[in-house]
């Protein structure tokens, strides 16, 4: 689980998580750097004859502009920020709006038109889930996307979709003939796998796609009989739902068998020594050969950190997984509409919901690929050096062996706001400064869940009942006793309806002196 929705806790850990979420792991080396210099100017003037002190004429003018330079990027970072955070709010208000639209605008009562007898609500229901089960696709691969993580086998989204057809026709099954949300996919996997499957030795992709589209217990007889790793050990334990987490929100998936071993749902960078202790990674040339001669070759910081400890930012994934599951839900509408299944309203709103969850995509996309310009951060940064590489110069004359607290504390203030613009602009990935988007997916599933659970009830099942008062505070009887009550004024064609506005005009007078102060 991504380590956002733990950066709370307390004790210890809660504060080494909140440490971890700064930025001294990306400026310490800086800060350190102006330190020494002004470590050096301090010495120098005050042990020798030589005063390393200039005049700070510039001073004022040079901080006021690097200032407000600084607080423009920082601004248009935090808009960025912003901005994803609308964008998935708007995934997650179109996700509602169009499966709501399915679940109970889309008639269940339906002709079979090549038998010409009425479909059977199972069946009906079976193909509204699974539609609103795209939805929950949709938001899933875009969270990947973003994350560059592209194709479809992550626990969180295979299971969802791996009922879409793999080939053009059942009758062609080549490698040629593969859909290509299934081709862009496999080629991703080979190229980013973690887990290497030794099941399937011998058989083509196209071969083993082609018998699962038929039997998909062939995979699980396969992986259950073949001899397997720990790590797919460790994948086969949690699609059974047992990998003995506390937290694993997978378990409310289906279990689907796969042809490849699927990667986690959530695979954020393990925490290292050097994250609480970065000033260590000077070392790590020398530990480096001793940990490899220990049996150890896993080094999980060199891959999302630099030698002085900057982070790696992921490339964005070359997935066309988004786009492939709203053409199957431009499909759906379409036959509905073909079908003569929906009204003009509901067409409308369902058009308008795909529409918007693909402009959301394309507008994180956006955000992803497109940073501040290099220009732009070069010389700023590069300016920002010179000035605080000259400040010790400036006012060792006033602050003398201050000067050194002094300048370590500009540079920490100065360079952290820096690199937090830097780090928000793209609010994507697994830092705990990022948008958490395993909570938005896994809020946009609950949702969707309780949609589906809603069972589209007659009125006369909750409106007329002994559990509604609905002329409350006024008139406090059932709308079950109200209807009974043949001989009250409610039911008099000329005392009726004007008896009824007494209630409501004499509930609208105690509701407004109940609740004003």
């Amino acid at each position: 689980m991504s380590d956002t929705l733990f950066a709370g806790g307390g004790g210890f850990w809660g504060f080494s998580k909140k440490f971890r979420a700064t930025v001294v792991n990306d400026i310490w080396p800086e800060v350190f750097f102006f330190t020494l210099v002004a470590t050096m100017v301090a010495l120098v003037s005050h042990l020798t004859s030589t005063s390393l002190a200039i005049s700070n004429q510039m001073l004022t003018v040079l901080g006021t502009v690097l200032g407000l330079v600084i607080s423009f990027r920082t601004s248009t970072a935090y808009e960025r920020f912003m901005e994803g955070r609308k964008l998935w709010t708007n995934i997650a208000i179109a996700s509602r709006n169009l499966a709501q639209v399915i679940w109970i605008h889309v008639p269940f009562e339906r002709v079979d038109k090549k038998t010409g007898q009425p479909m059977s609500h199972l069946k009906i229901i079976i193909e509204k889930k699974t539609m609103v089960n795209l939805i929950q696709a949709f938001a899933v691969s875009v969270k990947h996307l973003l994350r560059g993580e592209g194709g479809v086998y992550y626990a969180d989204l295979y299971p969802l979709i791996s009922c879409l057809p793999r080939f053009t026709s059942p009758k062609h099954t080549s490698e040629e003939d593969m859909m290509p949300l299934w081709k862009a996919s496999e080629m991703d996997h080979t190229m980013h796998q973690t887990i290497r499957s030794q099941s399937f030795r011998g058989d083509t992709l196209s071969s083993v796609l082609e018998r699962a589209q038929s039997d998909p217990a062939l995979l699980k007889e396969k992986n259950i009989g073949s001899e397997l790793s720990d790590s797919e050990v460790g994948w086969l334990n949690s699609m059974r739902g047992r990998s003995g987490k506390k937290f694993d929100p997978e378990r409310a998936l289906a279990i689907i068998p796969s042809e490849h071993p699927l990667r986690p749902a959530r695979n954020p960078p393990k925490a290292s020594l050097y994250d609480y202790l970065p000033f260590l990674r000077i070392l790590r040339p020398v530990w480096r050969p001793i940990t490899r001669r220990l049996g150890r070759h896993d080094d999980p910081d060199g891959q999302r950190r630099t030698f002085t400890g900057r982070k790696i930012r992921p490339q964005l994934a070359d997935s066309n997984v988004p786009i492939e599951i709203t053409l199957f839900l431009t499909t759906y509408f379409s036959m509905l509409l073909k079908a003569g299944q929906l009204q003009p309203a509901s067409a409308t709103t369902m058009v308008n919901a795909i529409s918007a969850l693909q402009d959301t995509v394309t507008n994180l996309e956006r955000i992803k690929n497109t940073p501040l310009p290099f220009a732009y951060q070069a010389h700023l940064r590069v300016s920002l050096w010179l000035y605080l590489f000259f400040l010790p110069f400036q006012i060792f004359d006033a602050f003398k062996f201050l000067t050194i607290p002094a300048t370590a504390f500009a540079s920490f203030l100065l360079l952290g706001f820096l690199e937090i613009g830097q780090e928000i602009e793209n609010p994507f990935n697994y830092d705990l400064n990022d948008l958490d988007l395993d909570h938005f997916c896994l809020a946009v599933q609950r949702e969707l869940h309780e949609i589906t659970a809603h069972t589209t009830p007659d009125l006369d099942e909750f409106v007329f009942t002994e559990w509604n008062q609905p002329f409350a505070p006024a008139d406090r009887r059932t709308a079950k006793d109200m209807m009974a009550d043949a001989n009250h004024d409610y039911h008099g064609p000329e005392t009726g309806v004007h008896s009824i506005r007494k209630t409501l005009l004499k509930s609208w007078r105690e509701v407004d002196e109940a609740t004003r102060r």
